[in-house]
């Protein structure tokens, strides 16, 4: 496989995922535990090393304050943005965080900012593409949320460069998403893509006409998603728990975090199900139980999933389109499988909405569309191009606190547009640069995203000098601004570094100490793994010797066996790879034949007339022949 493979990623709220064209089609590759989906946790274990996904889903129970989840809540957002994140996350801040800083939260002893936290969870996605390739992977096309700022997507491209990646091109998760659909069908026509997933939702109008996929229109909401239904769900068991039990857990993050767990596995099974149970062994030995009815949960949810009805609205009036104009409809997103999502959505748009593709996987798959759109194509996307938008208006601020927008909402990115101003004040020879994003009248409601000056103008009277200003956004809606005065020829222009966003210092800084601890990172994670598999073999052996074949080795090789069986074990938690990984192959070398006397003992059952159902269950147990017993949990 080249180097210069380039992957699609999904930077979820709640899962990531990592794709690439297999051929003619999109694949997941799956991780080291074989799921497609990668939690985005991230934890500290008891040896202060950072784990992430499944692995760090039992710290969020066990040591929630040393476990991060949903941060893609925080990307590029500041500490007054998020105040009702912390009234039921279990995050803290660093103790000396500054009004607009970049947010720092604290995981054990350790601070990390957001970028930080999502290029940990890059860098397991990038792990996992380089273990299918056994090939390096540099390059990616990550997605974001349509309606993400120009802080919040900086902020993303800031953690694909910590954790090593160079970020070709930031895709809107919705348009992604309509590449995969539109790979599948071949049609052409007006799509609607409905994205609801853990911390957002995005609504986008897409037309499809000969593999142009032109988005004609976008809205949506940055702060609308599961996490919303999760906490509506928490709210109303510790509301239970004070009125049913006399306790108040609420500032109790582990009993939070089990609880949180609880709402989630309901809230799954209710969109297969007409009820669901809550079952939470809560701290001092008492347990709260409830059922939940889908008709209930479908009550509690109405709200939130009504909101979601304006930012569709308002995307259908900017595409100059009616529901019954539309072609498809498709859903992106978990949220989009509980039942009252999907009904109103088909009532939204008159039709029963598109949901052969994957919700989880399907931004995602069409991520390693456009990465191989970007790569050169192969025969099926060479002649597949993607017209993206800018969600929000980019402007500056002029005279009397008003902005003056330069580049509107949903135009066409790559961009640019360029206005004239000039001067209010005589012999005026510094002009201030305010830029803005919003769709507000007065700069003081709209995002301030940075200020530079003008400076060295020619003293001339108000209203003679000529300054033009223009805006620039590139592939990824990250802006350029650039301020001429005409007649002197002074310039000057800005790569917009939106409050909230790291500097290129930080960044480096970062990028250095990732490179400074690589050796010893690397060292940690061998460790780890290699404990893991100690524990496996061992489960697997623990087996093997209730299985009749045991009987069958001699006295000596079961005494070899269990001598190398009690040195893994008094290896296993130290910290010398060497010796565990010595001590794994030698125990898998001393249980080669006990692993073919277990695949004969089930071969010659079978044959003995035995029911296939009962020998198929010893097969799922026992090792394939020639391998050792060792190795039997993995199939």
């Amino acid at each position: 496989m080249s180097s210069d493979l380039i992957v699609g990623i999904d930077l979820g709220t709640a899962n990531s995922l990592v794709a690439y064209m297999q051929g003619d089609f999109p694949v997941v590759i799956p991780g080291e535990d074989g799921l497609n989906l990668v939690p985005s946790v991230v934890a500290l274990d008891a040896t202060n090393q950072i784990v992430v996904g499944n692995a760090a889903r039992k710290y969020l129970i066990e040591t929630p304050e040393r476990a991060v989840y949903s941060v893609k809540r925080l990307m590029g957002r500041g500490i007054e943005d998020i105040q009702e994140e912390l009234k039921l996350f279990p995050f803290q801040l660093a103790d000396d965080l500054q009004p607009g800083e970049v947010l720092r939260l604290k995981i054990g002893e350790r601070t990390y900012t957001p970028p930080e936290i999502s290029a940990f969870i890059l860098r397991q996605l990038k792990r996992n593409a380089e273990r299918f390739f056994s090939s390096p992977v540099t390059h990616a096309v990550i997605t974001v949320p349509a309606y993400f700022n120009d802080a919040q997507r900086q902020a993303t491209k800031d953690a694909g460069r910590i954790a090593g990646l160079n970020v070709l091109r930031l895709v809107n998760e919705p348009t992604t998403a309509s590449l995969a659909y539109g790979l599948d069908k071949k049609k052409n026509g007006v799509v609607a893509v409905y994205d609801l997933g853990g911390g957002t939702f995005d609504i986008s109008i897409l037309k499809l006409h000969d593999g142009i996929f032109e988005v004609i229109a976008t809205n949506g909401d940055t702060h609308l998603g599961g996490d919303d239904i999760d906490n509506l769900l928490i709210a109303l068991a510790l509301d239970d728990i004070r009125g049913d039990l006399a306790i108040d857990v609420s500032r109790n993050g582990e009993a939070v975090a089990r609880i949180r767990k609880a709402v989630i596995e309901a809230k799954i099974a209710l969109s297969s199900q007409l009820t669901a149970k809550l079952d939470v062994d809560l701290p001092g030995g008492k347990k709260y139980q409830r059922e939940i009815s889908r008709e209930l949960f479908e009550h509690l949810v109405q709200p939130i999933v009504d909101r979601t009805v304006s930012p569709c609205k308002q995307a259908l009036k900017d595409a100059n389109l009616k529901p019954e104009q539309i072609d498809e409809v498709v859903l992106v997103g978990g949220s989009t499988r509980i039942h009252k999502v999907r009904q109103l959505v088909q009532d939204l748009f008159g039709r029963v909405p598109h949901t052969d593709l994957n919700p989880d996987e399907v931004v995602a798959l069409g991520a390693a569309v456009q990465a191989k759109i970007l790569g050169g194509g192969s025969e099926i996307t060479q002649d597949m191009l993607l017209l993206d938008v800018t969600p929000l208006s980019l402007g500056i601020e002029v005279a009397g606190g008003v902005t003056d927008k330069i580049i509107l909402r949903n135009s066409t990115i790559p961009a640019s547009a360029t206005q004239y101003y000039t001067t209010q004040v005589d012999g005026q020879t510094n002009v201030a640069i305010h830029v803005l994003q919003g769709e507000r009248e007065l700069a003081r409601d709209c995002r301030s995203l940075a200020r530079f000056d003008l400076k060295g103008v020619p003293p001339m009277p108000a209203g003679m000098p000529r300054i033009e200003v223009k805006f620039l956004i590139d592939a990824n809606g990250i802006l350029r601004v650039s301020a001429r005065e005409q007649r002197s020829g002074k310039e000057a222009e800005i790569d917009v570094q939106p409050s909230y966003g790291l500097t290129d210092e930080q960044v480096e800084n970062m990028l250095l100490e990732s490179f400074d601890f690589a050796e010893d990172d690397f060292r940690q994670r061998q460790i780890i793994e290699a404990r893991r598999e100690a524990d496996t073999i061992l489960t697997a052996l623990a087996k093997g010797k209730k299985n009749q074949a045991w009987q069958q080795l001699t006295n000596d090789e079961r005494r070899n066996v269990e001598a190398l069986e009690k040195a893994l074990i008094n290896v296993k938690d130290g910290d010398d790879y060497h010796a565990i990984r010595a001590s794994i192959d030698a125990l898998n070398q001393a249980t080669m034949h006990l692993a073919e006397l277990m695949m004969d003992t089930v071969v010659s059952t079978a044959l003995k007339g035995k029911a296939m159902d009962d020998a198929d269950s010893d097969l799922e147990e026992a090792p394939q022949a020639g391998h050792p017993v060792a190795k039997a949990e993995f199939k």
